[in-house]
């Protein structure tokens, strides 16, 4: 009985020392690497862990509902499609800027497709990735990066306090 006991105590201390399961409110640490079409585009290994606060909205909402009811140690993959991560690629993001927003053609010229700026419209800050150069402007899309794609997160969960 003494040596049931003992193995019993020990299995809950194991499970309470990996913290509660994920569930809205959690405060949460992980690691994590994104890769996309099999290419690393962000990763926090080798950093401090990234924490958010599940349910509050800080990370996209299809890894957000696949980290429910994991717990600290657990390591798992989650493929996020499009429409739950970035959103997909909207065409109406897609826009053609004067020449004289760029501080004329002369200047403008300089842009690459591919190539990301910076500017504010509005009063609010944005990123835009120059599709191409025209007679009418330079042609931005103004969609996230990401958009459009499927991303696929490899997680470690290291810790998850319970919210109070």
């Amino acid at each position: 009985m003494k040596k049931t006991a003992a193995v019993l105590v020990a299995a809950l201390a194991l499970a309470c020392s990996k913290g509660g399961a994920v569930t809205a409110g959690s405060e949460v640490r992980m690691h994590y690497t994104l890769t996309v079409e099999g290419a690393v585009v962000d990763s926090s290994v080798g950093k401090a862990p990234f924490p958010y606060k599940h349910g509050a909205g800080m990370i996209v909402p299809g890894l957000e509902a696949q980290m429910a009811g994991h717990r600290a140690g657990d390591k798992f993959t989650a493929r996020v499609e499009a429409k739950d991560g970035y959103g997909v690629h909207n065409p109406a993001g897609v826009k053609t800027v004067p020449w004289k927003a760029f501080g004329g053609k002369a200047n403008a010229a300089r842009l690459k497709p591919g190539e990301l700026v910076s500017g504010e419209a509005g009063g609010r800050p944005f990123q835009a990735k120059v599709v191409r150069l025209e007679d009418a402007g330079v042609v931005l899309d103004l969609n996230h990066p990401l958009a459009g794609k499927t991303l696929e997160f490899a997680v470690e969960i290291i810790e998850v306090k319970s919210p109070t």
